[in-house]
């Protein structure tokens, strides 16, 4: 092979290393370039599992300062479309098996989500610096 077409594949084989370097390295937002509030992921990467009691009203996420560092957080707000009052245990699942959750409400101190209600949480991540590339989000009603 001459030494000119062996520099010009060199060079295209060079590009295109550097090319799928970039494109792994590429994990979405990070606190760096996110806005104050995003989309978690598009609606084809999130998986869902929803009681029929709920509503998912909405699923974002934020990168806030949680235990010292820029920490991705999902806020998770749930109806209560059924026509008794309820609790909904949240489960969220991320690509890197990292996952958080909690129950909405978190106390019945001041009773269960009634009919028609609407209640959020916000769920830190812990260690997360990243937005997630897969999503399976859980909502389940509590038994009574």
């Amino acid at each position: 092979m001459k030494p000119q077409k062996m520099t010009t594949v060199l060079m295209a084989l060079f590009s295109l290393l550097a090319l799928l370097a970039l494109e792994s390295c590429a994990g979405g937002l990070t606190p760096k370039n996110a806005p104050a509030a995003f989309p978690c992921v598009s609606p084809d990467k999130l998986e869902t599992m929803i009681s029929p009691e709920a509503e998912l009203v909405d699923l974002s996420c934020s990168f806030k300062k949680w235990e010292g560092a820029e920490t991705l957080h999902f806020k998770v707000a749930v109806k209560n479309v059924s026509d008794q009052p309820q609790r909904y245990k949240v489960d969220i699942f991320l690509d890197n098996d990292k996952a958080v959750g909690g129950l909405i409400p978190r106390t019945t101190k001041k009773g269960l989500l009634k009919p028609g209600q609407t209640a959020s949480f916000v769920y830190p991540v812990k260690g997360m610096d990243h937005q997630a590339k897969t999503i399976m989000l859980r909502i389940i009603t509590m038994g009574k």
